[in-house]
């Protein structure tokens, strides 16, 4: 067990880690058939795929040089527009032959660097619910490393070979760019806009930091993708938000959507998996490496001010601070075709984030495409849909991209490059199937679809030094309730958003609650699919609204209704679907003293889980 929880407090890094293999740069995962020099070099497409083309391939031909871009925002108030970094890596024939390219570009906050991440500078999980935090000390300066002329090699072996040119950029306030990082503010949109407004001619660049030395970027078709992982996929669709013209296409990886989603729970402060205590100003603190002389004002202005002022780590509420840095509210202008990746295991950047965009892209009508995997955070997808979709919409090459699959989900056992391809997602067959409880105790109670009543009430002790995973394998505790299906006879798909409706009452004015979907019996796998199934948190404060809680009056129930974490995934026959509820998660929430009585009406409670093949499924499955 001691191994698996240190791989999974590992294995989902949001805050920087992710991007070492970026700023390395990869090879694509499918080398794509390299075509012989012509006369004069210029993009090839075989199967609607650029393809290599020798004459692109060696990186001492490469052109390489940095300008700065500026912006229509003075965010470090000094009274100047704020530039930002950009460096440029192209075909030698863009400069001898006249050759025109699109761009594949990279933004990021972290190609200069992060802060420590030294638990003493996080926030103490270890807070009464309702109280104000205890102080935090924030951590030493950030000393930036190098990043001229070249800011990072992160996707130049890819692309420039195929037909690209790549670009990145270092977000405001960071590295050699000018301004405040604001962490989901309003310029890591315009930031990246200005500069595809740059590469179609619409912006100004410069030479250096402060010159008046212009640079253009005459070697640009017009047309841009982005693409990223993590904060670097979070960026590309803020980008798009804007509506700017040129940025046709992007592919997010594991983007961060919603910072209240990131942080925060259906009214609960909640933490990142693997990063107890860190929220939106650590994340600022993690990323600060821009000019010393603008950090007093920007951390003023931005840490000291907005965000201490707004982020409420009291009560977790949503409010126009988290609003504004949800790009779900800002789809309208977005026009750019739209590749979403994510992992159904990512406990960092949870599926959330993605699916919730992707189905409010396709309501939008906009061209997209969702691409999942079991693994945990991060992971792109397969190189030949990644090429297929950058050489349709930055290439307008027809190769058929709107007639592919519009979901494509990994199996269990499946290779990340082997998706099975769906028709949507969730899966077109899945329909909801409710579940009651029959009472179990402190051992196991039963999920039944035929609906048990006069079941009365069990009630759990909150105990937040017990991890889930102990309580899971327990087979007998007063600190969670668990209720279990029969044992499956064949195995069972689920495929979509599972939720519940329950009526908890605490001894407390306040409670944590969490809730899990497992798989049983609990083995030592380190499969990340083995034994979770899901998660879910909300806070009963906030049983009547995300932008206001109330004390509870201890003793008194209250009934909330709120959705688990997105997921597509196949139960073994053998295997029990346990629903397990229990209050504070060691990994994710506040940590309040240990004795919170939390009280759940068994009669109320419906468990809907969304099952391909409906009801009739669930029963051939578990008779």
């Amino acid at each position: 067990m001691k191994l698996f929880l240190n791989y999974f407090a590992t294995a989902f890094v949001f805050s920087g880690f992710v991007l070492f293999s970026e700023m390395v740069g990869q090879e694509p995962t499918t080398k794509p058939e390299q075509v012989a020099p012509q006369e004069k070099a210029g993009p090839i497409f075989i199967d609607g795929q650029a393809q290599v083309i020798e004459a692109f391939k060696n990186s001492k031909d490469w052109l390489r040089h940095d300008l700065w871009v500026e912006t229509e925002f003075d965010s470090d108030g000094d009274g100047k527009m704020d530039r930002v970094h950009v460096s440029v890596t192209r075909q030698n024939q863009t400069e001898t032959e006249g050759l025109k390219v699109p761009v594949v570009y990279v933004s990021s906050p972290y190609f200069a660097g992060t802060s420590s991440v030294d638990r003493k500078y996080f926030w103490n999980p270890r807070q009464e619910l309702g109280d104000e935090p205890p102080p935090r000390e924030n951590p030493p300066i950030i000393v930036p490393r190098k990043t001229s002329p070249v800011i990072s090699n992160s996707h130049s072996r890819t692309w420039v070979p195929l037909g690209f040119a790549v670009v990145h950029s270092e977000a405001p306030g960071t590295g050699l760019s000018q301004g405040c990082p604001t962490v989901g503010g309003d310029v890591e949109a315009l930031a990246p806009k200005a500069v595809v407004d740059w590469l179609c001619g619409r912006a100004k660049g410069f030479t250096t930091i402060d010159g008046e030395e212009k640079v253009t970027a005459f070697w640009c078709t017009g047309k841009v993708g982005m693409t990223g992982t993590s904060y670097n996929g979070t960026i590309p669709l803020a980008a798009a938000t804007t509506g700017v013209k040129g940025l046709e296409a992007i592919i997010p990886i594991a983007p961060n959507t919603s910072y209240y989603h990131y942080y925060r729970s259906h009214g609960l402060i909640r933490h990142p998996g693997g990063w107890i205590g860190e929220d939106i100003d650590v994340l600022y603190n993690f990323i600060h490496s821009g000019n010393p002389a603008r950090r007093e004002y920007c951390d003023c202005e931005i840490r000291d001010k907005e965000m201490k002022e707004n982020m409420d780590r009291v009560n977790g509420d949503y409010n126009d601070f988290w609003s504004s840095r949800d790009y779900l509210n800002r789809l309208k202008p977005l026009k750019a075709a739209t590749l979403m990746a994510h992992a159904f295991n990512d406990w960092n950047v949870m599926p959330e984030h993605s699916v919730r965009i992707y189905e409010a892209l396709k309501k939008n009508g906009i061209p997209c495409q969702a691409y999942f995997h079991q693994g945990g955070h991060g992971g792109e997808p397969p190189h030949k849909m990644m090429n297929r979709w950058f050489t349709r919409y930055l290439y307008d090459v027809e190769n058929g991209v709107e007639k592919d699959s519009r979901s494509w989900v990994v199996r269990e056992d499946a290779k990340r490059k082997e998706p099975t391809p769906y028709p949507e997602y969730p899966h077109p067959e899945a329909k909801p199937v409710s579940l009651g409880i029959s009472k179990g105790g402190s051992k196991a109670g039963i999920l039944s679809i035929d609906l048990k009543t006069n079941q009365g009430i069990e009630t759990l002790v909150d105990d937040a030094s017990i991890n889930g995973y102990e309580l899971a394998l327990a087979k007998e505790s007063n600190h969670r309730l668990i209720y279990q299906s029969p044992v499956l006879t064949d195995e069972l798909h689920l495929s979509g958003t599972a939720s519940i409706k329950i009526k908890v009452a605490s001894n407390r004015p306040a409670a944590n609650l969490s809730v899990w979907l497992v798989s049983l019996p609990w083995s030592d796998s380190r499969k990340l699919t083995d034994n979770l199934i899901t998660r879910g948190w909300a806070d009963p404060q906030n049983h009547k609204s995300l932008t206001e809680s109330e004390r509870l009056v201890p003793g008194k129930f209250y009934e909330l209704d709120f959705t688990l974490q997105p997921d597509d995934q196949v139960i073994k026959a053998g295997q029990q679907i346990g629903l397990m509820i229990f209050s504070s998660d060691k990994d994710f929430t506040l940590w309040p003293e240990a004795g919170t009585e939390l009280s759940v009406d068994l009669d109320s409670l419906r468990l809907r889980l969304p099952i391909v093949g409906g009801e009739k499924a669930y029963r051939g499955s578990t008779q």
